[in-house]
């Protein structure tokens, strides 16, 4: 994990000034709390509601986690926040996220743990229509875990 305390963001005035940027880390958010409250609600809203993920008690006692866990799709889904206060360009008018190309849940979340997300600039392509698309290798750390809970390569779009 990347040692640092206060996030890293990278705010940039035109599309323009992504290229120098592919290849470096563009930004690491701070940390986000992913509580009980908020694993039940993604439950809610998915309808996925896992023993492991939404029974607290019967997690610590029967799941080989020691307690309950977030779903993996929700601290995926929390890379929305995380990405949003590293990352800005200026001059954009409309970004779209226009999917991902790959990604691992490669640790289980406690609920009651921290993530944030560490992004780096993979690569741009400029549109013949005008505008980006970028991908962005992200790792959505876990706060004293040596493994992130999540990777992945997201793939967005903005127009200015």
């Amino acid at each position: 994990m990347t040692a640092v305390s206060e996030p890293v963001v990278t705010k940039v005035a035109t599309l323009a000034d992504l290229d120098p940027l592919v290849g470096k880390t563009i930004g690491i958010s701070s940390w986000l709390p992913v509580a009980q409250d908020r694993i039940n609600t993604f439950a809610d809203a998915t309808d996925d509601h896992q023993w492991i993920h939404v029974d607290p008690e019967r997690a610590t006692k029967e799941s080989p986690f020691g307690g309950p866990i977030a779903h993996g799709y929700l601290t995926l889904s929390l890379i929305i926040p995380m990405f949003s206060e590293i990352f800005a360009v200026d001059s954009v008018k409309m970004a779209v996220n226009y999917g991902l190309n790959k990604v691992r849940f490669t640790s289980p979340v406690p609920a009651g743990g921290r993530v944030r997300l560490n992004a780096t600039l993979k690569s741009i392509e400029h549109l013949p229509k005008g505008g980006v698309q970028v991908v962005i290798d992200g790792v959505i750390e876990l706060e004293g875990s040596e493994r992130p809970a999540v990777v992945v390569e997201g793939v967005y779009r903005y127009f200015e």
